[in-house]
């Protein structure tokens, strides 16, 4: 297979790799009773899931190293109208994601409308959209080493803005950094997340200055592949670049805590350098090694990415919104009724296991028909 696909295939393995990880740390069948290493850590802290939203980032920049080819021969015109329609429909796919099913069931069995007031803003989908919008305008208008030194000063200046605007020793906390601040003068608390008990959005607007940075790196990474990957020594310097982010990060963590909710600087070293790591690993074992077995149900998932989550997302929101009776959610009466008699952890577990197998029904369906939605 000729070195190209091989390495559309390795990010195909990658990006659906993240994404079974995603469907599986979004699922459980219950949270109370979740494996430890299947939640993010409360504050500060960093657990494997806490890998999984800034890798589907890195994958997002790795593939506008591809992109980019296909750029050269647009007029400006028609690189800045795809990169803004693509911005615009991913962060709208993101609001109604929220807002959907657009009605709630009152007390006497009745529906109402979801007021537009209290629907969230920003979110995964919405933090996709403006990472890739900003990363794709720097790619297209600056040279790689721009690119570098762009990233340098937006992880720089990002501690300097919690602990300027944040308030006086408590600038990392939840309601007292200054992305908090922002995200409520700027939508007011019920525009935010509530998911903590109490409004905080981790995927507000500031923290994205930050974020910007995982797609930066995904983008440098892919197109260092494509220039120097097809060596041992090029997939040694990026497993040493990778080692030396992680290393970079847990120094950095004395000053600046590892803290994906608030997508600290330190956050995005360390999620980079391990996404560097595992990225270098599968290009070695699928194009190095010619070990593909395997390796189809993550290109399944990969290949229809946005697709597969949505798809996640939407049918969970539906298992929630449909009761059996007035206390119990369907998505509750499986987990109870089924998935509870292997054990409350491991029952929660193979719950999320079973809705990730549903969901690749549906790519593997969509895959055998070449059936590839690029929003």
């Amino acid at each position: 297979m000729p070195e190209t696909n091989q390495r559309f295939t390795a990010l195909d393995i990658f990006r659906g790799m993240t994404i079974c990880f995603m469907i599986i740390v979004n699922t459980p069948g219950n949270w109370a009773t979740t494996y430890s290493p299947l939640l993010h850590a409360q504050w500060h802290g960093f657990t494997p899931t806490d890998l999984v939203f800034p890798s589907f980032l890195f994958a997002v920049g790795n593939a506008l190293s591809f992109v980019q080819k296909k750029w050269l021969g647009l007029s400006q015109q028609k690189v800045l109208f795809k990169i803004f329609k693509r911005t615009f429909v991913l962060f709208l796919l993101g609001y109604l994601m929220y807002w959907f099913p657009f009605v709630k069931q009152l007390a006497d069995g009745t529906y109402e409308t979801l007021p537009i007031a209290d629907t969230r803003i920003f979110g995964v989908l919405q933090r996709i959209a403006l990472c890739y919008g900003i990363a794709a305008l720097i790619i297209y208008y600056c040279k790689p080493t721009t690119t570098v030194i762009l990233s340098i000063l937006f992880l720089a200046a990002y501690p300097i803005l919690l602990y300027v605007f944040g308030a006086t020793n408590q600038h990392l906390g939840m309601q007292t950094n200054a992305g908090f601040y922002l995200d409520k003068w700027l939508m007011g608390e019920k525009h935010m997340y509530h998911g903590e008990g109490l409004a905080f959005d981790p995927e507000g607007l500031l923290s994205t200055l930050p974020a910007i940075v995982n797609v930066l790196a995904g983008y440098l990474a892919g197109k260092y592949i494509q220039e120097k990957g097809n060596s041992f020594e090029g997939l040694t310097k990026l497993l040493l670049a990778g080692a030396g982010l992680v290393f970079l990060a847990y120094c950095s963590n004395f000053y600046f805590p590892i803290n994906k909710k608030l997508w600290t600087s330190s956050f995005v070293l360390v999620t980079v350098g391990f996404d560097l790591i595992i990225l270098a690993a599968i290009i070695y074992v699928v194009q190095f090694k010619q070990i593909t077995r395997g390796t189809y149900f993550f290109q399944v998932m990969g290949r229809n990415p946005i697709v597969i989550y949505l798809l996640s997302e939407l049918g969970v929101t539906l298992l929630y919104f449909f009761k059996t009776d007035a206390n119990t959610s369907v998505y509750s009466w499986l987990y109870q009724h089924i998935f509870e008699h292997a054990g409350a952890y491991l029952g929660s577990f193979l719950f999320a296991i079973s809705i990730l197998l549903c969901c690749w029904l549906v790519g593997y369906w969509m895959d055998k028909r070449k059936i590839y939605i690029r929003v």
